[in-house]
């Protein structure tokens, strides 16, 4: 029975951590047709279909599906005949191979073209053994043992083997004539994830003060086994959970896509969905099967205000746990100044819109004007008017030192003191700003007591001294916490 597709679309999940995806990991390998089981995500596709259909029993078959489609999601409607269902279905994907042909062919008639230096001769025989090359029995009984060969020639191809993965109903109807059929399944094989680039610039006060110009992609990896041309295209951003019984892990759908600032027919457009976003695409897309496809998330973004910011975070690589009274823990450190760009995804900042999780790498022209990579960071996925923190980088020009200057401990009255001199040095030839961050990470119950700068407590473990250093200078800050429990 004939049918004609009439539409598609896809939408896509992704289970990949942000920003570990590598479009190289995923190239199929060559003279593999099949799609890749490791790929890190999946997709639903729905097709609405027209076949010619009977009434009573019809065989129906459907070979434009995915090759790694999972039977168990599949679904039927007749939109033309509410009454009409599938009472068996089978999926036939035992696609032609020149080997399963081949074992097909034992014991039966078959035509080879051997090569011997520069002469080919053809044989035809009866097929005895396809291990380790061909033998062959001729009709005069010689036995034929071919290693060399440059054509097979096999009478029709044998029932069982197909050239397309196939679904095969065994379809009721009530209606006879053409029937418009929706059919829908998920597959595995396909991901998506999303990329930024940013050309950083500062100002010219030589202030933290900088500007940002943002473009994102979204690129897509489709090896189902099956290609879609003219697709309505969708991608959901949120924790999908899907339920997996030998390993129960989360689907994490790639959180993607902004609200569209370009015309709907061209870009992304972006809504709430349950508790996810889901995006569209305005155009319809073509994902050949075996590649990958870059298509612009939202359109490019330019003077995003943003800050550089300096910090010393020489005690975070210091756990904490329950009660700790190790004197040695955390004594001294030195350590790198990191840098970070911040800037807030509002309107005001003309952004405002839903970032998916991602990679996003930042360059900044330099004075011949050249742009020259200067870091990149994975950021998660990030609502409207929150901050997006990227972290660059270690300063060259600031370097810090942290040392414990006084320990005191009583178990008897459960206190515990511990003093700190913190000194950066900088050797720029202007003034830095940088924020010194401190955990406490000996007790949860602690209070500061002497100081010799102003702080702010950022959270339960956390305080943050914001200091001046002069240039070609140094700062230092001195503290002391006491512990009780």
């Amino acid at each position: 029975m004939s049918h004609a597709k009439s539409s598609e679309a896809i939408t896509i999940y992704s289970s990949a951590q942000p920003g570990s995806i590598s479009p190289n990991v995923y190239r199929p390998v060559p003279g593999q047709h099949h799609g890749n089981y490791n790929v890190p995500g999946y997709a639903v596709i729905r097709s609405t279909q027209t076949h010619n259909i009977k009434t009573g029993i019809n065989r129906l078959e459907v070979n434009n599906v995915a090759a790694l489609l999972d039977p168990t999601t599949v679904a039927f409607r007749s939109l033309t005949d509410p009454e009409a269902h599938v009472l068996e279905q089978n999926y036939q994907f035992d696609l032609v191979s020149q080997q399963k042909l081949l074992q097909r062919y034992l014991g039966k008639t078959i035509t080879v073209k051997q090569v011997q230096g520069d002469d080919i001769n053809q044989i035809e025989g009866e097929l005895i053994s396809a291990t380790g090359g061909l033998v062959l029995k001729d009709s005069r009984g010689s036995i034929h043992s071919i290693s060399n060969y440059s054509n097979i020639k096999f009478p029709q191809l044998p029932g069982g083997l197909r050239t397309k993965p196939t679904l095969i109903w065994d379809l009721n109807a009530t209606k006879p004539g053409k029937h418009d059929i929706e059919l829908s399944y998920q597959t595995e094989g396909m991901t998506w994830w999303s990329d930024y680039n940013v050309v950083y610039s500062e100002e010219s006060d030589n202030s933290n003060s900088c500007n940002l110009d943002l473009s994102a992609w979204v690129s897509i990896i489709n090896q189902s086994g099956a290609s879609f041309e003219e697709a309505k295209l969708k991608l959901i951003a949120g924790d999908v959970n899907r339920a997996q019984p030998q390993q129960p892990t989360r689907g994490r759908a790639v959180y993607e896509k902004m609200a569209s600032m370009a015309d709907s027919s061209a870009g992304f457009e972006e809504k709430a969905f349950f508790e996810y976003h889901l995006y569209t695409l305005g155009r319809p897309a073509t994902l050949p099967d075996n590649s990958t496809k870059q298509l612009e998330l939202f359109p490019s973004v330019s003077s995003i205000s943003c800050n550089k910011e300096l910090v010393f975070d020489a005690s975070s690589q210091y756990g904490y746990g329950g009660l700790n009274t190790n004197q040695n823990y955390g004594r001294n450190t030195q350590g790198d100044v990191n840098v970070y760009l911040r800037f807030n995804n509002s309107e005001d900042n003309n952004m405002g819109m839903p970032l998916p999780a991602g990679r996003i790498r930042v360059n900044q022209k330099d004075s011949d004007g050249s742009l020259e990579f200067i870091g990149e960071d994975i950021i998660d996925h990030t609502p409207k008017d929150e901050d997006v923190l990227i972290k660059m980088g270690n300063a060259f020009d600031i370097k810090g030192e942290r040392k414990q200057t006084d320990y005191r401990v009583d178990t008897k009255a459960r206190t515990m003191s511990e003093s700190f001199e913190i000194t950066l040095k900088n050797h720029k030839p202007e003034d830095a700003k940088v924020v010194i961050r401190e955990t406490l990470y000996r007790w949860s119950e602690w209070e500061i007591g002497r100081k010799s700068h102003d702080f702010t407590k950022q959270d339960a473990r956390h305080i943050h001294f914001d200091v001046d250093i002069p240039a070609n200078g140094k700062k230092t800050v001195t503290y002391t916490v006491n512990y009780s429990w």
